[in-house]
Formats: structure tokens, C-alpha cells, sequence
């Protein structure tokens, strides 16, 4: 595990909030020189701390201002119908994450789309046709008050 001290977490909440920011400006942010600030940068890169880097979308910009959050119970708990579940999501475009949990279902997925008409398609056509999925449970993203992602 790398040893992260208290002048890497402010270089990493500075890229967090921009990844793009000059190497000049974010040595301003953090209180080092611009060398110091490098090094520091390359050596997170190198441990793999910062895993990469991306560009931030807007949603409704992109078509996808509809979002939600299913949980989705399968009906067999096995590694082949997991594996199966998460071979076919992989290939669906709407769902933009897809998280194994603990609980009374197995996933959590983030599912971006136009529209209702949309999510409907998704839900019906897609979710609802795999053999492995028992129960789906959807949550309509009504707002987004606090989103780190962004």
C-alpha cells in the first residue's frame, strides 16, 4: 500500500475537483513547487493511486438526462449466473455502472437513458429478458444534490 500523507490528499482533492489543472496552478493550490508537485503527481500515477484520468459529461447534453439506480436480485447464486448477468451488462450501453453488493440482492446499477420511453425499453427489454434476473428494483434519480463523480 503507498504511504499517502496529508500533501498528497491535497494534490489528490485538487485533481479530483480538476484534472486538468496546470501542474503551475495546482503547485499554487497545495503550497509546493511546481518540481515537488510533479514528482508527487508521477509517484500517485506509479503506486496507482490515480488510476487515470476522463472526461466529465453532461447528461442531458448527451441525450441521457434520465437516471436510476435498480437493484437486481438473481435467481440463482452461483459464480455462472453472475458471470453470465455481468457479461451481458457489459455489452448494454445505458448501464454506466454496475456494482456487486451484499444484501437482499446481488447488483446496484446506475442506468443513464433519454427518457422514460427509454428506461422502459431498457427495463422490458433488455433487464427483464435475462434468464438470470429474479427481481428489479428501480429508483428514479429526482436530483443530484452531492455528486463526487462531476
Amino acid at each position: 500500500m503507498t504511504k499517502i500523507d496529508e500533501k498528497d490528499r491535497q494534490i489528490l482533492r485538487e485533481l479530483e475537483r480538476d484534472g486538468r489543472i496546470s501542474n503551475l496552478d495546482l503547485a499554487d493550490r497545495v503550497a509546493l513547487s511546481p518540481s515537488a508537485t510533479l514528482r508527487r503527481v508521477q509517484a500517485l500515477e506509479a503506486a496507482g493511486v490515480i488510476k487515470g484520468y476522463r472526461a466529465v459529461l453532461d447528461p442531458a447534453k448527451m441525450g441521457t438526462g434520465f437516471a436510476a439506480y435498480i437493484t437486481v436480485g438473481l435467481g440463482l447464486h452461483t459464480k455462472a449466473a453472475q458471470a453470465a448477468f455481468e457479461a451481458a451488462l457489459a455489452s448494454a450501453p445505458e448501464v454506466r455502472e454496475c456494482h456487486n453488493i451484499t444484501g437482499t440482492v446481488e447488483y446496484l446499477l446506475r442506468v443513464e437513458v433519454a427518457d422514460l420511453v427509454a428506461y422502459k425499453r431498457f427495463h422490458t427489454d433488455i433487464l427483464g429478458a435475462l434468464p438470470q434476473v429474479a427481481t428489479i428494483t428501480t429508483f428514479v434519480v429526482m436530483g443530484s444534490p452531492k455528486d463526487l463523480r462531476a
